[in-house]
């Protein structure tokens, strides 16, 4: 009977593990298109390509002031330096991005 109480709770706090863990739908869309390469993986754009380009941080209010929609038409067609991604996601999975970029706003 212990045994089987002590693999119950196991299940039951493995499974509260990964649901902890587990990302948001536009995370690994954010993390495999280069979304991550230049605005960094708080947003911050502390990385090298994200200073060279002198990309804006999440927390910049000209990045603060943006809608949604105009930062899926800015990932949709490009925007500055940023090359346009309406040929390599699809509409949905480019919302998903910015929906999850847009996190970093707080």
């Amino acid at each position: 009977m212990k045994i089987r109480t002590g693999i119950t709770l196991f299940a039951i706090m493995a499974a509260a593990t990964a649901a902890a863990y587990a990302e948001a739908p536009g995370a690994a869309i954010y993390k495999a298109n280069k979304c991550e390469m230049c605005h960094g993986a708080t947003g911050m754009a502390e990385t090298g390509p994200g200073k060279a380009m002198k990309v804006k941080p999440v927390t910049d209010p000209d990045v603060r002031k943006l809608s949604r929609e105009q930062m899926v038409a800015a990932t949709r067609n490009g925007m500055g330096k940023m090359q346009p991604y309406k040929d390599k996601l699809t509409d949905a999975q480019i919302k998903d991005a910015v929906d999850y970029f847009r996190t970093f706003v707080k």
